[in-house]
C-alpha cells in the first residue's frame, strides 16, 4: 500500500472515531474530505512533503499538513494513536455494517460498553438495547442482518483492491534475480469479486534462495512460512500472499494447478484417471513419466481440451463446452469502444465533460455517455429539467470542438417507487441514452420491487437497467428482485443490462450475466466513472463479463459508433 492510501485510511479511521465520540461534524468532514483527496492524488505524498506544499492538496490546512508530514518522517501519527486509547479501532469497521450509523453506535459504545463485534453480537441478542430510542427490534434485526457481510468482509478482499496490490506484487517478484515468468495466480487470475489471498508463480533456478528474497521484500509485515519452493507472507495491510517457486518443465502445471478453482481441477482429475493418467501440481504423468507440464496449453491438450480461460474455471459448464468445442469467444478489454455510463461535476462527478472525454480519448473510446443522476438523488445533485437543459449546451459546444471522440447525452434516471421514471417522457426521448437506476426503496418485497422495475424497462425511451440488483459487494445485499422474470422482460422489450465495472458493484454479478446472455439479452459493460480514474475501472467489469461467457457480440458497447447509434435511436 502506498504511503498516500495509508494516510487516507488512516484519516478515514480518525473521522469513524470522531463520529463515534461525537466530536465536531466539521472536523470529521475535514479528515474525511482530505482523506479522499490525498488518495486521488497524482504523486506521492512524500514528494508533496518534500516540497513543503501538502497544504496546496484541498482539504488539507496546517494541522492536517502536520500529521501528513508526521507519517511520512515517523511512520507514526500520534493523535491516532491517542484516538485508539479512547475508541478500539475494531470499532471503526462496525460502522461498515448496514443500518448501524456514528449516532447508533455512538450510543451503544457510551451505553452498553460495546467495544467491537464480539460486544455488539451480545447486545443484539439481549432486552436492554431494545429500551433505548431508536433502537427497536425491526432496526435491531436489521444490523444483525449486516454483521454476516462485516465478518465476509474481514475474509476477503475486493478484486478492486487485491488485483493492484498483487501487480505491485508481481513487479516486485520480477526484481528478484534470476526470476522469469512472474504470473499472478489463484482466484485474482479467474477475476473473482472477491480474494482471500494472492497466489504468485515464478520459476528460477534457486528456488530457496528466491522465497528468501521474496520473505524480505518491503511489503512484508509477517514471514508465515519460507520453504525451498513455497513462501508465505502477511502484507502491512493484512492480506495473505503466497509465492510458489518452479523450474520451467512444471511451469504449467503448477499455473494450472494454482488458478484453480477446485472444483474445475476435480473435475480435470477425473478426466486424467480415465485416461490412465494422474495429475497434480508438477504436470500429467503416465506411471512415473511426465507427459505434460512446461505451459497450460499443454496440459490441457493432453487431456484432448483446448486452453479454457482462466474466468471460465469454475465448473460451471466450461469443460462440457470445451469437449463439445463449444466455448465462448469471450469478450477482451479491447473491444470495448466507448463507455455509457458516467458522471460529471454537473451532478456527483468530481470532473468536468471534458476532462473526462479527454481521458476517454486517452484510452482509445470512440464514444462516451454523460449520464447525470435525475432529480430525486438529491443527494447526487441531481438534475433538474432547466439544469438538464443547460448541460446538453455544454454537452453540444464540447462535442463539436473536440475531435476523436463522440459524446452522448445521458442520464442515469431514477426509478421512482411506482414503477415511473424521474423525467417525463418528453424530456427521455431527447436524450441519447437513458440508464435506468434504483437509488432507494431497497426495502420493498420481491413482488413489489420487481414489477417497480418492470414497469421502467416497459418504458420505450429506457436504452438499459443499471446495477440491476443494487448490491454492495460486501456491504449491501441486493434486493430481492426476481432475476428471471427481469431478464426475461428486458429481452421482450429489447432492453440491455449492465454489468457495473466498479469493484464495490460487479452488478450484474457473473452468475446473472451468464444467464442473460444464454436468453439473448444484450449487455452493456459501463464504470459509473465519477472522476477520469474511474474510466479505469471497465478491466473489473470486462473480468466479471468473461466469468458470465460474454461474447463481444453480447456487448452494445463494443459496437462501433454508427452501429451503436441504430441501436439507441431504435427505442425512440
Amino acid at each position: 500500500m502506498s504511503k498516500n492510501a495509508e494516510i487516507a485510511e488512516i484519516f478515514e479511521q480518525m473521522a469513524a472515531m470522531l463520529s463515534i465520540l461525537d466530536e465536531n461534524p466539521f472536523k470529521i468532514r475535514a479528515y474525511k474530505k482530505a482523506a479522499l483527496n490525498i488518495l486521488e492524488l497524482n504523486e506521492k505524498i512524500e514528494d508533496r512533503v518534500s516540497r513543503d506544499d501538502v497544504t496546496d492538496i484541498p482539504g488539507v490546512g496546517k494541522d492536517l499538513a502536520s500529521k501528513v508530514k508526521e507519517y511520512v518522517e515517523t511512520g507514526d501519527i500520534k493523535e491516532f494513536d491517542k484516538l485508539q486509547e479512547k475508541v478500539p479501532l475494531e470499532m471503526t469497521e462496525l460502522l461498515g455494517i448496514l443500518g448501524l450509523g456514528p449516532k447508533t453506535l455512538a450510543l451503544l459504545y457510551r451505553e452498553l460498553h460495546v467495544r467491537g463485534l464480539e460486544d455488539l453480537e451480545k447486545v443484539l441478542d439481549g432486552e436492554e438495547v431494545l429500551e433505548f430510542k431508536g433502537l427497536g427490534q425491526k432496526k435491531v434485526d436489521e444490523i444483525k442482518r449486516g454483521i454476516p457481510l462485516l465478518k465476509e468482509k474481514r475474509e476477503r478482499t475486493h478484486l478492486g483492491k487485491a488485483l493492484p496490490l498483487a501487480e505491485s506484487i508481481k513487479k516486485e517478484v520480477e526484481e528478484i534475480k534470476g526470476t522469469e515468468g512472474t504470473i499472478i495466480a489463484g482466484s485474482i487470475r479467474r477475476m473473482r469479486e472477491t480474494i482471500k489471498d494472492i497466489d504468485i508463480l515464478t520459476i528460477s533456478d534457486d528456488t530457496e534462495k528466491t522465497v528468501k528474497e521474496f520473505t524480505e521484500l518491503p511489503f512484508v509485515k509477517e514471514v508465515l512460512a519460507s520453504g525451498s519452493t513455497k513462501g508465505s507472507v502477511i502484507t502491512k495491510d493484512g492480506i495473505q500472499v503466497d509465492l510458489r517457486v518452479v523450474g520451467p518443465e512444471s511451469y504449467g502445471g503448477a499455473l494450472q494447478y494454482f488458478s484453480g478453482s477446485q472444483a474445475h481441477n476435480v473435475k480435470l482429475r477425473s478426466i486424467a484417471q480415465k485416461n490412465g493418467l494422474r495429475i497434480n501440481e508438477y504436470g500429467i504423468f503416465k506411471g512415473d513419466d511426465k507427459v505434460a507440464g512446461e505451459t497450460e496449453k499443454e496440459m490441457y491438450g493432453t487431456l484432448d481440451l483446448p486452453f479454457i480461460p482462466p474466468e471460465l474455471r469454475e465448473d460451471r459448464g466450461e469443460i462440457e463446452a470445451a469437449i463439445k468445442g463449444r466455448l465462448p469467444d469471450l469478450i477482451e478489454l479491447g473491444d470495448i469502444k466507448g463507455d455509457l455510463h458516467m458522471h460529471t461535476k454537473w451532478s456527483d462527478g468530481k470532473a468536468t465533460i471534458e476532462e473526462m472525454a479527454k481521458s476517454a480519448i486517452e484510452l482509445g473510446y470512440e464514444y462516451i455517455a454523460i449520464t447525470d443522476h435525475s432529480p430525486l438523488s438529491t443527494i447526487a445533485n441531481g438534475l433538474s429539467i432547466e439544469r438538464l437543459i443547460e448541460k446538453k449546451k455544454e454537452l453540444t459546444a464540447i462535442n463539436k470542438k473536440m475531435k476523436g471522440i463522440n459524446i452522448l447525452m445521458g442520464s442515469e434516471v431514477d426509478i421512482k417507487t411506482d414503477g415511473t421514471l424521474d423525467y417525463p417522457d418528453e424530456i427521455l426521448k431527447e436524450l441519447d441514452v437513458v440508464i435506468a437506476s434504483v437509488h432507494s426503496g431497497f426495502k420493498m418485497d420481491r413482488d413489489t420491487i420487481t414489477k417497480r422495475i418492470l414497469s421502467a424497462l416497459q418504458n420505450p425511451y429506457v436504452h438499459a437497467l443499471g446495477h440491476p440488483t443494487g448490491r454492495l459487494i460486501n456491504e449491501r445485499e441486493p434486493y430481492d428482485v426476481d432475476i428471471d422474470q427481469l431478464i426475461e422482460t428486458a429481452l421482450k422489450y429489447d432492453k440491455a443490462l449492465e454489468v457495473n465495472s466498479s469493484y464495490l458493484r460487479l452488478d450484474l454479478k457473473d452468475l446473472h450475466v451468464k444467464k442473460a446472455v444464454e436468453a439473448g439479452v444484450k449487455i452493456i459493460i459501463s464504470t459509473d466513472a465519477h472522476r477520469p480514474e474511474g474510466l479505469l475501472q471497465m478491466r473489473f467489469g470486462i473480468g466479471t463479463a468473461r466469468r458470465g461467457w460474454v461474447q463481444k457480440k453480447d456487448v452494445l458497447n463494443a459496437l462501433e459508433f454508427a452501429e451503436l447509434q441504430e441501436w439507441l435511436k431504435s427505442k425512440k
